[in-house]
């Protein structure tokens, strides 16, 4: 290459590079032919959204103190289901962090079982505790904590697995059993964290919550559904708005605790 030429961005993708891409271009076309994208659709939508916004304009105010109490209810659902699947959470992270408690073989099953869980949408563990207790917010709680623990679980195991081995090796050469040395050594260097997992599974459990309404769980997701199903767009605008409002102010609360946790720990 002469001084004066300019360097290429990207390297030349070898035979196995380009044929990689090639699938990669003919599964994302298969599967825009199978979810039904249509241009014609997509350009006929604008003026059905500006049809839909000019009823729905402006947001209804008439039934505010209820939508207000659904919401509280909603946040209940969120926090009192993040606190137990947080709280949980640990022991099942001790069994799932590899090198920590326990052997190998219970921490690929542990691993396995928060997969699943995982794997699961909030709105499916939502349907089936709504089976097992009802309706209402209780099983959008269960449903929130299960969910939690699926997500607080692998990423707890995780960030005691990134923690400084050191700590733990000096304690392993005094001949301290393992529990005492996660007690002592592992959980609190992992601690800050915990903490900004635990953050993150809290604006989860906002977020997941404000549907569970939708399958009878509890919530505000049930007056959304009323308001299209009764063509009352006014209120479902009302709905949509709080439901913004809320889960934005969750999410800015939690930045700024997560950057006072990583500027307390430098």
């Amino acid at each position: 290459m002469s001084e004066t030429s300019i360097p290429e961005r990207f390297a030349r993708p070898g035979p196995g590079g380009f044929l990689g891409s090639v699938v990669l271009i003919l599964v994302i076309l298969w599967s825009l032919e199978g979810a039904g994208w249509s241009v014609e659709r997509l350009i006929a939508s604008p003026p059905k959204l500006a049809d839909f916004f000019s009823r729905a304009w402006p947001p209804s105010t008439h039934n505010l103190d209820r939508l207000a109490w659904k919401m509280v209810e909603t946040m209940q659902i969120a926090v009192g289901g993040a606190a137990i699947g947080i709280v949980l959470s640990l022991p099942v992270a001790l069994l799932a962090a590899r090198g920590v408690l326990v052997g190998r073989g219970v921490n690929l099953a542990v691993r396995v079982i928060l997969g699943f869980i995982r794997a699961v949408p909030d709105l499916a563990w939502a349907l089936v505790f709504v089976v097992a207790v009802g309706l209402g917010p209780f099983a959008g709680m269960l449903a929130i904590a299960i969910d939690t623990i699926g997500f607080c679980g692998r990423f707890f195991a995780d960030d005691m697995e990134n923690t400084d081995p050191g700590p733990a090796e000096a304690l392993t050469a005094t001949g301290a059993r393992r529990i005492d040395i996660a007690a002592s050594a592992v959980i609190p260097a992992a601690l800050p964290a915990f903490v900004s997992t635990s953050l993150f599974g809290l604006e989860k459990a906002v977020r997941s919550s404000t549907i569970l309404g939708l399958v009878g769980a509890g919530g505000i997701g049930i007056e959304l559904k009323v308001g299209f199903d009764l063509f009352d767009y006014p209120t479902a605008l009302t709905v949509i708005l709080m439901i913004a409002v809320v889960v934005i102010g969750v999410e800015q609360i939690g930045a700024v605790l997560r950057q006072k946790i990583i500027g307390q720990g430098r």
